[in-house]
């Protein structure tokens, strides 16, 4: 750094979300694709009690089916889950494959914040969490149950 001999440069490197977000991804089962009018949606099993950060943020998440179809045709969809909130999306106006109910989506880049930011919002479980090291899983937090839900009431 020119100009700067003899001043001592502290550095701080937090890179969070560039690594870990990546790292991670939503999947989530499509309940069923509705129209209303010439708006398309692709209404999936998982919700913002999920993944909160389109809602809170307008984040990007990629969204691609978990099984790759080369051939179908593409549409513009709103991707959105089962809570009847104005909030529960995760893509607007998006072009994406054509899809059917039961096949699953990946939602992308969900490493970083997804079940720190999640909830038990409209009395939702938390889904499970899986570890995938090359063609190995483990699960390393199991699917909260209504039990778990309730437990802490008096």
């Amino acid at each position: 750094m020119q100009g700067l001999e003899g001043v001592k440069v502290h550095i701080l490197l937090e890179p969070g979300r560039t690594i870990v977000g990546p790292a991670g991804a939503l999947l989530t089962r499509v309940l069923y694709v509705k129209q209303n009018g010439t708006k398309r949606f692709v209404v999936t099993d998982a919700a913002m009690n999920d993944l909160l950060r389109p809602s809170l943020y307008k984040a990007h998440h990629e969204i691609i089916p978990a099984v790759r179809h080369p051939n179908r045709s593409t549409g513009v969809f709103d991707v959105v889950g089962p809570i009847c909130e104005t909030g529960d999306f995760f893509a607007r106006d998006r072009e994406l494959p054509e899809v059917a109910e039961g096949e699953l989506l990946a939602i992308l880049d969900a490493g970083a914040y997804g079940m720190s930011l999640s909830s038990n919002y409209n009395t939702r479980l938390r889904p499970g969490e899986v570890l995938v090291k090359g063609k190995s899983a483990k699960l390393i937090r199991k699917r909260e149950t209504i039990s778990d839900l309730l437990k802490p009431e008096l």
